[in-house]
């Protein structure tokens, strides 16, 4: 093990600060459940969009990210469109604020704005996305579970633990055991102090974040950058663009790299991205998924503040996270030889240790210290933001709803304290079963998403969906979703989920469709009322024109074409944030003069076209 005391002092502090933090924080998040769940919406956008950030850089997706980049190189910039990652771009530009204008706690809670309290398909709407919500978040814990069971059995060898434990652990469930002593710490600051700590354990996990990447950033640079030193990658490497096929070949250089390519399913890549592309479109138009991204948005003190959160969470993570992720990859390349054997499995090369195999053998006294605590900063964000996502809706949604709706504030917060140890619980059981990184977040992105698209698009842009379409819809996308993951595991079914992901759609389209029509449209009132309050654009025409009978000056939302330009430009911009570090570490002066002013040029119209019309609609 290479962890010294200093490094150890550093862990031990950042653990030990955000116990107290949980505790300190504890009485204020007692005060009500607004305070609890959502920081009682005075927390200020750029807080929330650095624990945003903060949350979605976890240590399973840079993991998974290093291995791409390793891999694919700069080609690899485009595999996260399978979340989609430009996500934050339609949120940033509209959806934000549409979300933000219900004033709602939960996605759950939402949905009476858009369908009223009461009426055909209510209580069934609510459950389904209740149920979507809790194994969405369920799914993400075991993600998280997993990733950081792979970091600590390369970075913390078990030989140097085993002798101070005072039980029998085996071996295959080694990183089980790290995985729960670190989500405990995560359970205990996000239960006791709610959205309030996990927002400033966030802020804290990314200044430590910020030091690690930048500094492993310079560390490649001056390795590469050394007479003699260069890194051996196939042709096209370098290059971001692509063709029908992807044409990497590592043959001679890292063979079992091309076993991975074929695996992944990725050779034909033109197929791949526009499959990516063709999903990424239809996900961002459905809003944001029921988890920590949302509860975030909707503890904005404004819907102009959501937007703001939501463009700023791009800026702060991309160029950041990619330096780390660029960082290790030279790293890896240029000492290859040195790490391989940490890479090795009775299956081949695993490319998802690449991380924590190369932090162990390169970084320095300290470094390796904040680097080690920040990602595991990074677990623990991740998992506390997901934790307090699912409980809200396991105590907003089910107990205040269905089983005691007269609580006392007290009782509500002993709720929340329960429903968390018990989703943490489920949590692990299920981390427990997962068999590695890509599997869970395959299924998730691909397969269960699939049966949440449909209903959740059409909720925004369609006036005749109902409650009645938003559950069969929802039904008819996550059962096959289930039985996608089920067939799989048996080996039923092959490929990757992405190339299931149309059926699982137009099945949940023909369900929201079929569902709406079975049921008489939602009340007048609560249409027109949505339709006044979020302003949404889209097939809204009956209920425009009832609007305008009450009130001739209203105007409806006539946006659209400025939306989907700053889309563009939004996305363009992403890559650009993501190339930046690219090209600095690896030197590419060119290509990085001519990123930088396309980001400029970007910038200054998005200031002209978004930020300062952020009043209108």
């Amino acid at each position: 093990m290479k962890l010294r005391l200093p490094d150890l002092a550093i862990l031990v502090a950042y653990l030990v600060t955000m116990v107290v933090i949980g505790w300190v924080l504890r009485k204020k998040a007692r005060q009500n459940k607004v305070n609890y769940l959502l920081g009682g919406k005075s927390l200020p956008w750029y807080m929330l969009g650095l624990s945003d950030a903060s949350d979605m850089f976890d240590i399973s997706g840079t993991m998974w990210m290093v291995s791409l980049c390793f891999v694919y190189g700069l080609k690899s910039i485009w595999i996260p469109w399978l979340w989609p990652v430009f996500n934050q771009v339609f949120l940033m530009v509209y959806l934000s604020r549409w979300l933000r204008r219900s004033n709602a706690t939960t996605g759950a809670e939402w949905l009476a704005t858009r369908f009223g309290h009461s009426g055909p398909g209510i209580r069934s709407s609510h459950n389904i996305v209740v149920a979507f919500a809790l194994l969405s978040c369920l799914g993400f814990m075991a993600y998280g579970f997993v990733g950081l069971g792979k970091f600590m059995q390369i970075f913390i060898p078990w030989d140097s633990v085993r002798d101070y434990v005072p039980f029998h652990v085996p071996i295959q469930y080694v990183p089980h055991f790290y995985g729960i002593v670190f989500t405990l710490f995560a359970t205990f600051y996000s239960v006791l102090g709610g959205m309030h700590s996990i927002v400033l354990g966030d802020v804290i996990k990314y200044v430590l974040m910020t030091v690690a990447c930048v500094s492993i950033a310079i560390i490649a640079m001056q390795r590469l950058h050394q007479p003699g030193n260069a890194i051996a990658v196939p042709r096209g490497w370098l290059d971001p663009f692509f063709g029908w096929r992807l044409d990497l070949d590592w043959k001679g250089l890292v063979d079992d790299a091309n076993k991975k390519i074929a695996d992944d399913g990725f050779s034909l890549f033109g197929l791949f991205f526009m499959m990516m592309l063709f999903k990424g479109v239809f996900a961002s138009l459905a809003g944001p998924a029921p988890n920590y991204d949302m509860q975030k948005v909707l503890s904005t003190r404004s819907p102009e503040e959501a937007s703001k959160m939501s463009g700023f969470v791009s800026i702060i993570l991309l160029p950041i996270r990619y330096s780390m992720i660029i960082g290790l990859t030279v790293l890896a390349l240029l000492y290859y030889r040195t790490i391989s054997g940490d890479l090795q499995t009775p299956g081949g090369t695993d490319f998802e240790k690449i991380l924590p195999a190369t932090i162990n053998s390169f970084l320095p006294v300290g470094l390796m210290g904040v680097v080690l605590t920040g990602l595991l900063g990074a677990f623990m964000g991740t998992f506390s933001g997901t934790l307090n996502a699912a409980q809200a809706y396991l105590v907003n949604d089910i107990y205040l709803k269905y089983i005691n709706p007269g609580a006392s504030n007290r009782r509500t917060i002993y709720m929340n304290y329960l429903a968390g140890t018990a989703v943490v619980i489920t949590g692990i059981v299920l981390g427990l079963f997962v068999r590695d990184v890509n599997t869970v977040l395959q299924w998730i992105v691909s397969g269960l998403y699939g049966g949440y698209i449909a209903s959740n698009l059409l909720k925004w842009h369609w006036w005749r969906f109902n409650a009645r379409g938003f559950y069969w819809g929802m039904l008819a996308g996550i059962l096959p979703a289930i039985a996608l993951a089920v067939l799989k595991a048996y080996g039923v079914l092959h490929g990757l989920d992405l190339y299931y992901w149309p059926v699982l759609f137009f099945l949940s389209l023909a369900g929201s469709i079929a569902g709406s029509y079975a049921a008489p449209p939602t009340d007048a009132d609560t249409l027109k009322n949505f339709y006044r309050t979020v302003r949404p654009w889209g097939l809204w025409g009956p209920v425009h024109r009832a609007v305008l009978k009450d009130d001739p000056a209203f105007t409806g939302n006539r946006n659209f074409r400025r939306n989907a330009f700053n889309i563009i430009l939004g996305i363009i911009a992403q890559l650009c944030l993501t190339l930046l570090p690219m090209y600095i570490v690896l030197g590419l002066g060119l290509p990085l003069l001519i990123n930088t002013v396309l980001l400029l040029i970007i910038v200054f119209i998005l200031k002209k076209t978004w930020w300062d019309r952020l009043n209108e609609y």
